[in-house]
């Protein structure tokens, strides 16, 4: 861990020129994208990062085309001192934190859109969101122009449509997985849990609880998505102030929901909690716990 400022960079031009400076031949430039209120998951990321890294930058910048919901693009926490600062713990080099109008100075014309990966889970709920996500990270790839980019397991649809986006537009990045960092009850790490009021967050770890009966299910044995699912939704009844918004049994690295398990699957479930939304997923294999 380290406690230098990091350098904070708004445009473009000026973060192209101190990268310039910076890089050296062979050297490997990492990034970690983020859209800052920073917490253990994120310096989860950027030390991993920076271990795999000659240089850091770690992006922020609340992606308005991601949101479909204004309210909640509005009241995302912003609060870029604290975050920088917790960048300067775990030895970041660069901050890319442009305002809007930097990254979207005119209306946008063209967007990355991943068919397919996209269509269940978070996709169904949330229009137009991975094709935010997509084009965001397609335009950090262009402008920053790293070598290794780190995202979290706990937003997996977001990791396989990066990765596939990476694979089929030929993105010259390395794109790495870092665990999901959570909480001493289970709770997954996120900006949106600072939301819960106390009673929400004392409810919130029956979402992870959920999600481990159902993997505990497969791991003995079980091959129907639909016993399992029935498990992980059983486990939300003592929970009336629970709302789920979805639980499905999809392919690993397709995001497509599967019938009968025959390798490995993430199980996953969104849930709200008043006004919050919690996402969270774990993968399992049918006998691993033989």
């Amino acid at each position: 861990m380290s406690d230098r400022m990091p350098r904070v960079v708004g445009r473009i031009t000026s973060l192209g020129e101190l990268l310039g400076e910076l890089r050296r031949p062979g050297g490997i430039l990492g990034l970690v994208p983020t859209m800052g209120a920073l917490h253990d998951g994120h310096l989860r990321l950027m030390e991993e990062a920076r271990r795999g890294s000659d240089i850091l930058a770690v992006s922020i910048f609340v992606n308005p085309i991601q949101f479909n919901q204004r309210d909640d693009f509005e009241r995302y926490p912003r609060d870029l001192e604290r975050d920088r600062a917790l960048c300067g713990q775990a030895g970041v080099d660069i901050i890319f934190a442009p305002p809007r109008e930097e990254m979207y100075p005119r209306p946008m014309k063209t967007f990355v859109d991943v068919e397919g990966l996209t269509e269940h889970l978070c996709g169904r709920f949330r229009p137009g969101h991975f094709r935010g996500v997509a084009t965001v990270v397609a335009k950090l790839f262009q402008i920053v122009r790293p070598d290794r980019a780190w995202f979290g397991e706990k937003d997996a649809q977001q990791l396989a449509v990066i990765r596939r986006m990476v694979r089929d537009l030929n993105f010259p990045v390395e794109i790495l997985e870092v665990p999901t960092v959570r909480e001493p009850d289970g709770l997954a790490l996120s900006s949106r849990n600072r939301h819960l009021s106390p009673h929400e967050r004392s409810v919130a770890p029956a979402l992870y609880r959920a999600l481990r009966a159902g993997a505990a299910l497969v791991e003995r044995g079980s091959v129907d998505a639909a016993d399992v699912l029935n498990r992980v939704r059983g486990e939300f009844q003592p929970y009336p102030e629970m709302r789920i918004e979805y639980a499905e049994v999809v392919h690993p690295d397709e995001m497509q929901p599967v019938g009968k398990i025959t390798g490995p699957v993430r199980i996953a479930a969104a849930v709200w909690l008043g006004s919050t939304r919690l996402i969270d997923n774990v993968l399992c294999r049918p006998g691993a716990a033989a």
